[in-house]
């Protein structure tokens, strides 16, 4: 074993970026060297084969071990001595030469056949083995395992030492192939949670701009998903601001009418006295001021969908035209006596409880039934708190885009603070509280005055609750809340006042009057920082 031979394969094992790697090169290196019948690494384990190991009667331990790891060689015999599995898979430490080597970190050269300490003496006899050596494999004072050659020659001095060199490039370079492979490992784990990401976005982002990932949410998709297939009538019933428009659209863009028209009518817009001509047209001279032919939505949507946004608005005179479409699919233009035919779909929304408002007779029973042929139920935000963040930051990239800011993030605090809230105007109020933040924002920092957006600044605990259950406060009670908010926000802020992230920051106060509050509630301003 030449020095020049031992740096070879120390070069060539430096290459691996895999522990099995660097070990079969190891072996298969010591093992092409002249003389050498086999080379063997062993690596400190965990006792894994206790039951079944044939050295476990010399194992006190039985928790820590060495496993072979790696073997090379060319027995006289036939036998395989690459496979690892044999007789010496396992050595306790401290135990026969190995275990001593690895346990006392130190190495062992045996120089001839005739010493005391061959384990198996008769196969050193078969295989004409003259002579062994081994060197613990160290890596900054850590015993990683052992390296072991039996040779057909002896073992000089010269040569252990350089073995012992060896060892030491062979600890480094398994070292840096553990790394290499735990920086894999981590590489894959980034790879496939980067992918379960974009399923999870490629799953929020299917059904066009509506965003969120809530389970209330998600199961109101999935039935987006079960009626677009279908031409079937969709009634979408939420408070104002939760999207109804934007499922509607979703609705359509999954159908197979989603390459024809998506009209829109907002049904408490329309005057009642030009309610037959928008939505079925008119013909030149059928009214004063009609000095052409006038197409209406229904006509316009011929193919494709029509939404009729708050339908619940409808003038009750009005409703049987809209319910003559809808039953027969016919109409019939202002000053036309010809039945026309039109084939739409009709996605209807409201916030209005239909089915009370049939029973009141402010709305036709025979057109609520007709229109609830699939009734959806958009949850309000508060119902889908967990989606709020995500909708902020939404908001925050569109804003930021249309107003010409550079990039504003949404930090953490932000988002615990607008979940607090209960937004009583669903989306749209979350939207409109973003826009503003982003106009108001300032050196790259997204401002979130909610005070000034008519979002308290702290809200208590049950404000979700019925005005009723509120409970009622003395002014000491109140007073007594109120500090300990303040000294919340300060232990929050880990006792800094001004600055993003700082108490006023979390409190939407400017810095001058949160300290002028902290001084009128006797609380001691905090050391500058």
């Amino acid at each position: 074993m030449h020095l020049e031979a031992l740096q070879d394969i120390a070069l060539r094992i430096s290459s691996e970026r895999t522990v099995d790697g660097v070990l079969r090169r190891i072996v298969e290196g010591l093992s092409e060297q002249r003389s050498v019948a086999l080379a063997r690494v062993w690596v400190v384990g965990s006792g894994d084969l206790c039951e079944s190991c044939n050295v476990r009667s010399l194992c006190a331990d039985q928790t820590t071990c060495l496993h072979l790891a790696a073997s090379a060689g060319t027995s006289l015999s036939g036998e395989s001595w690459s496979r690892t599995n044999g007789q010496f898979r396992r050595i306790p430490l401290g135990q026969l030469k190995v275990g001593s080597i690895a346990a006392e970190q130190t190495g062992l050269l045996l120089p001839d056949s005739h010493s005391e300490c061959w384990a198996r003496p008769e196969w050193v006899q078969c295989e004409a083995i003259q002579s062994f050596a081994g060197q613990p494999l160290i890596f900054r004072d850590e015993i990683l395992g052992v390296l072991a050659v039996f040779r057909r020659e002896s073992i000089n001095e010269h040569e252990f030492r350089w073995l012992r060199v060896f060892a030491d490039q062979a600890a480094s370079a398994i070292v840096n192939a553990r790394a290499f492979s735990e920086l894999e490992r981590l590489r894959q784990q980034l790879e496939s949670h980067n992918a379960y990401l974009k399923e999870e976005v490629s799953t929020a982002l299917a059904f066009g701009n509506i965003v969120g990932s809530s389970r209330a949410l998600h199961q109101v998709l999935e039935q987006v998903d079960d009626v677009a297939r279908t031409d079937a009538t969709v009634l979408i019933l939420g408070e104002s601001g939760t999207g109804k428009e934007l499922l509607a659209q979703a609705i359509h863009n999954r159908g197979r009418r989603a390459h024809r028209p998506f009209v829109r009518v907002n049904c408490s817009a329309i005057p009642r006295e030009v309610f037959e001509s928008e939505f079925f047209g008119h013909l030149r001279g059928a009214f004063t001021g009609a000095l052409r032919d006038r197409p209406g939505r229904f006509q316009v949507a011929d193919g494709g969908t029509i939404f009729l946004d708050e339908v619940g608005e409808l003038p009750l005179d009005m409703q049987p035209k809209l319910l003559r479409v809808l039953q027969d699919g016919q109409y019939e233009p202002v000053g036309e006596d010809v039945a026309r035919t039109v084939d739409v779909r009709v996605i209807a929304a409201t916030n209005l409880d239909l089915g009370e408002e049939a029973r009141a007779r402010r709305f036709r029973q025979d057109l609520f039934y007709r229109l609830n042929v699939f009734p959806l139920e958009l949850p309000p935000l508060r119902a889908r708190k967990d989606d709020i963040p995500l909708l902020a930051a939404h908001f925050v990239a569109q804003a930021s885009k249309r107003y010409g800011v550079s990039t504003l993030r949404l930090m953490k605090e932000d988002g615990d603070r607008l979940q607090r809230y209960d937004w009583p105007g669903n989306i749209r109020e979350l939207q409109n509280v973003i826009e503003r933040a982003v106009i108001l924002s300032k050196g790259g920092r997204l401002r979130l005055d909610l005070a000034l957006a008519g979002v308290p600044a702290a809200m208590p605990s049950f404000v979700a609750a019925d005005d009723s259950q509120l409970p009622i406060l003395t002014e000491d009670e109140w007073d007594q809340r109120y500090r300990v908010n303040l000294l919340n926000a300060l232990q929050r802020a880990e006792g800094r006042i001004y600055g993003p992230g700082g108490a006023a920051d979390l409190l939407g106060l400017k810095p001058t009057t949160l300290t002028s509050r902290l001084r009128a509630h006797r609380i001691s301003l905090p050391q500058s920082r």
